[in-house]
């Protein structure tokens, strides 16, 4: 499969047709290319080579996405990506409403079926949201379909008017003849425009000429999220639909061992008890009664080999394990040889990062009408056709006879690129009556306790600096989980995990000698994609391993970063803005009581490049408060200015809650935390204030949905530094400090 991905002509493709019903039909195709900048794919492309995997169907091949604009002039695009708060179902609309010129609130949306060969993502590959990349990989695509059938549809009304299309302008979907003043909306030229033949080149606009790409545009999903009629996945209503909650073992590998089935369904409501070999489901009329079916069940498990799994074994594990050299990710010179000659000061540290659970806002869930002929599922799923190859697999229906109704989603941060959920329901459901639908959700404490976690990660670095405090050897070996090698091994190259060395293998920084390496360590517990994924772990060790350096060396933390990225601008030039904006070089107001502090960093992830300098107080208790947060950001050409600025505030607020607090721990095989009273969130009187200050570009868009989240806590942990003189190398940072005070 791979072997053709790489011989097709990577070229736009448009064709015109009629759309059902009369109008305009618009295919056009989503080419794969390569990301901006750096060349790598995101850690997300396994993400799409499990989706071709699973329905056979390689991604973004068969040129075939739809744009429908009908008799009434109304723009419909087929979304082949899933909106969970990003503002995708904003930003797409201004990408192809610029160059159509329509007025971007007429532009509607339906949810694509899953589909790879049509809906395949440009840089992922198969149909798959994530990895911060719907606008990188649409950028170009939708903006060559909608000034496509701009081209025609004026050509069309010239050539009924007899006069040279060039003497035409549009405006608000309005093709107007300016001489004679004659016009006609779009409407009233798609049936004679869809048997035109494609333009075979169109011409984009220049970024002075842009109308709606970077204006402030309000969400056009807002609307329907206030009054209560936009649909999540949860909020699926069928006729005859009954309600299930779900227990599975609270051992990774456990087995249900006994359930008194009896006194569930002696619980009004209750309609009957579902049993698999490591799960149970107690449906019922409603969720509080299959709530308390479930309480009344009282499963019990037989726990299985992984019943002594403790963080502490884990730890030490990594340890051992990370005293032997890895697999090579990047060599440059001979770092072992310049750290042994290095005449001025050698550091060495270990820096770890805790297991994290997604924790979003709508807990897992999905409906399943399971019937002899066919099955629908209804979720929402940043996977679609991973979702629909599982349960055809499951089912043994063939793949056109399973049906994935997608959803808004409540928060994904990468969870919903799993369907382990989606499989469990299934499992279920063939165990109900035929034809009867099910909701299936998860309590909040089933969602944390049985999450796919963010990986646990153990680092060994050491530096080397010259006599001038440069430093002259640098050398990060990580030991971690491999999610790529269980979405796709053969993106595993060379042993080495490109998620996992993300952020550390491109250091910025001009370093004559630098070594990183990869141990790859499986716990047995299941680790996934976190919003972030690899840079919201190696970002953290990178930026806090240079700060220490820069205060070995006795230097300023900017100034030390700012010698050493002469060959950086983009990170530069964050860097030296984030500085400006936070006032870095004056004094912070003292606070009784507490102690203040400024720490930085700086990154490039996802295709953008993103600085932040963080304000913190620290009281005599070691409780840290983040008072401040200044991003500057240069994420390429803005789409919209509001959605940068609110995805990187809630990115450090994600980041805030996740340096602050956030860790899954394992005793006894099972997770220590239930629910939000263990696994605690930023509360809206903790946040800080967030300045964003984007600079302007035209260069290719970057992602914007993870960078945000990815820088924060370096900034913290080296300001908590600055306020306390002590070093955080471990997250989260808040027990630390209160032990130590």
């Amino acid at each position: 499969m791979s072997a053709l991905m790489n011989t097709l002509p990577r070229r736009s493709f448009l064709k015109f047709g009629a759309a059902a019903g009369g109008g305009l039909m618009v295919s056009f195709a989503l080419p794969l290319r390569a990301q901006t900048d750096r060349k790598e794919k995101p850690a997300e492309a396994a993400v799409g080579h499990a989706a071709e995997k699973a329905t056979g169907e390689a991604g973004a091949l068969a040129h075939n996405a739809f744009i429908r604009i009908d008799r009434e002039g109304v723009v419909t695009l087929v979304m082949h990506k899933v909106e969970m708060g990003q503002g995708t179902y904003t930003s797409m609309p201004m990408l192809l409403a610029e160059e159509l010129e329509v007025d971007v609130t007429k532009v509607k949306l339906e949810h694509a079926p899953p589909d790879n060969e049509r809906y395949g993502d440009p840089l992922l590959g198969g149909q798959v949201t994530g990895g911060s990349t719907s606008v990188r990989g649409a950028w170009v695509p939708l903006r060559k379909a909608g000034a496509s059938a701009r081209t025609v549809l004026v050509a069309t009304a010239a050539d009924r008017w007899g006069v040279p299309a060039a003497d035409c302008s549009v405006r608000n979907g309005v093709v107007t003849h300016t001489a004679s003043g004659r016009s006609l909306h779009y409407g009233q030229l798609v049936d004679e425009a869809a048997r035109r033949p494609a333009p075979a080149d169109v011409k984009l606009k220049p970024a002075k000429d842009f109308k709606l790409i970077g204006t402030p545009v309000k969400r056009l999903d807002s609307p329907e999220k206030v009054n209560g009629r936009a649909h999540f996945g949860i909020d699926v209503r069928l006729p005859g639909m009954l309600v299930a909650t779900v227990a599975a073992s609270p051992v990774v590998g456990g087995k249900l061992k006994s359930a008194d089935d009896a006194k569930a369904l002696a619980v009004k409501g209750v309609r009957q008890v579902l049993k698999i070999d490591n799960a149970v489901a107690v449906v019922g009329d409603h969720m509080w009664a299959a709530k308390q079916g479930l309480a009344a069940l009282a499963p019990t498990w037989d726990d299985g080999a992984n019943a002594g799994f403790t963080n502490a074994k884990l730890v030490a594990d990594m340890q051992a394990a990370a005293a032997k050299p890895g697999a090579v990710a990047r060599n440059d010179g001979d770092a072992g040889q310049a750290f042994a000659q290095a005449q001025g000061r050698k550091l060495e540290a270990v820096y770890e990062l805790p297991f994290l659970a997604h924790a979003t806002m709508e807990p897992i869930n999905t409906t399943v009408l399971l019937q002899a002929d066919g099955c629908d599922i209804y979720v929402g799923t940043q996977v679609p056709t991973i979702a629909q190859g599982a349960v055809a697999q499951l089912t043994g229906l063939p793949l056109d006879k399973v049906r994935i109704h997608n959803h808004l989603i409540g928060g994904g941060f990468g969870r919903r690129l799993e369907v382990d959920s989606v499989v469990q329901a299934v499992a279920f459901a063939k165990k109900a009556k035929p034809g009867t639908p099910i909701k299936f959700v998860w309590t909040r404490e089933e969602d944390i306790q049985h999450d796919m976690f963010r990986p646990y990660y153990y680092d060994r670095l050491q530096a080397a600096l010259d006599a001038q405090g440069r430093p002259v050897s640098w050398s990060h070996r990580i030991t971690a989980s491999s999610i790529m090698a269980r979405f796709a091994p053969p993106l595993v190259k060379d042993g080495v995990d490109p998620d996992a060395v993300e952020g550390a293998k491109d250091l910025p920084y001009q370093i004559p000698n630098v070594k990183v390496d990869y141990v790859r360590h499986e716990p047995p517990v299941p680790t996934a994609f976190w919003r972030g994924v690899g840079p919201t772990h190696n970002i953290f060790v990178v930026e806090s391993f240079m700060d220490e350096l820069a205060a070995a060396a006795g230097a300023d933390p900017f100034e030390y970063r700012r010698g050493l990225l002469a060959k950086a601008p983009r990170e530069l030039r964050v860097l030296e803005l984030a500085a400006e904006k936070a006032g870095w070089k004056t004094p912070l107001k003292p606070i009784e009581g507490k102690r203040v502090g400024r720490g930085i960093s700086v990154q490039f992830a996802f295709g953008s490049y993103i600085a932040q300098v963080a304000e913190v107080a620290v009281d005599g208790e070691g409780n840290v408060q983040v008072l401040r947060v200044v991003c500057a950001v240069d994420c390429g050409q803005v789409i919209n200015p509001d959605t940068v600025r609110a995805q990187i505030e809630s990115g450090v607020n994600f980041g805030i809650t996740a340096a602050l607090w956030s860790e899954i721990t394992f005793d006894q095989g099972r997770v220590m935390q239930n629910n939000f009273t263990d696994y605690r969130m930023l509360r809206m009187n903790e946040s800080p204030t967030i300045e964003v200050h984007i600079i302007n570009s035209t260069e290719d868009p970057g992602g914007i949905g993870e960078p945000g989240t990815s820088a924060l806590a370096p900034a913290v942990t080296n300001a908590v530094f600055a306020a306390t003189g002590q070093r955080i190398r471990k997250l989260p940072i808040g027990e630390q400090l209160v032990k130590k005070a």
